[in-house]
């Protein structure tokens, strides 16, 4: 009995890491980029981070962090929590190529991953560890980041399967209960909204409607901010209480007759 692959599936081991991002997408279709390898520069430290957005099936973040040429990839459904406290879940998905790091617009209905796509925020990270190959292997990377929004120490850790990880902040003077996927809703890159992306891609009715319930509302993001931002000033009724005594201290003014 033969054993080899049938004649219409394409052989894509030329793609290394990215086979498997190549193998879910067609690139006539999508405007996602092609699968390409980038060579990492020795001696280089800082390498590339960005999360992007994703309103596909349902919503999450897309983590990705760069190592030997191309994105690691983990889908956070919730976001990223700057709260210690709080274990997000990671899924890892397939490595994704360096050039989608500037991808913000929309992927065709129909197709894999199809929905609109924002860069949420981006920068670079450092390892916090000697080899990060194998504590990748290990299921136990630690990492600092230097992003527009996420800063300071953080671990990703795996936990069921070979997939399944979590995403913590390490407590440092970054960390907060602030929660920044309500309160930083905007792009790092063109400052728009998840419908704002999404109009401006020309995306379908439901693509549009579905970019439009994924971005918080104004109240509730007006709401966390000032919840999240240390109070510098009297309270309205203090200040009250205040003016009155200084109104009844005051000295009274008498008209000459």
């Amino acid at each position: 009995m033969s054993t080899r692959a049938p004649a219409d599936l394409p052989d894509l081991s030329q793609y290394g890491h990215l086979a498997e991002y190549r193998r879910k997408r067609r690139f006539d279709v999508t405007p996602e980029p092609l699968p390409r390898l980038h060579r990492q520069m020795r001696g280089a430290k800082a390498l590339e981070f960005v999360v992007q957005k994703h309103r596909a099936g349902h919503l999450h973040y897309d983590v990705r962090l760069e190592h030997e040429g191309v994105m690691l990839s983990w889908a956070v459904p919730k976001g990223p929590s700057l709260d210690p406290s709080v274990k997000r879940l990671a899924m890892e998905t397939e490595p994704h190529p360096m050039d989608y790091n500037q991808f913000e617009g929309v992927i065709p209905e129909g197709e894999y991953g199809g929905g609109t796509v924002m860069i949420w925020d981006r920068g670079t990270w450092w390892p916090e560890v000697d080899d990060v190959a194998r504590a990748y292997a290990k299921g136990r990377l630690k990492l600092r980041l230097e992003g527009k929004k996420l800063k300071g120490s953080w671990a990703l850790v795996r936990t069921r399967g070979p997939r399944q990880w979590l995403m913590i902040k390490h407590a440092d003077e970054h960390a907060s209960t602030e929660d920044v996927t309500v309160t930083k809703p905007q792009s790092v890159v063109s400052r728009r909204t998840l419908a704002g992306i999404a109009r401006a891609a020309g995306a379908s009715p439901r693509q549009l409607e579905q970019a439009a319930a994924a971005d918080p509302p104004r109240e509730a993001r007006a709401v966390r901010t000032r919840a999240s931002r240390p109070t510098s000033s009297p309270t309205p009724a203090i200040t009250q209480a205040a003016r009155s005594i200084r109104r009844a201290s005051a000295p009274t003014r008498h008209r000459s007759a």
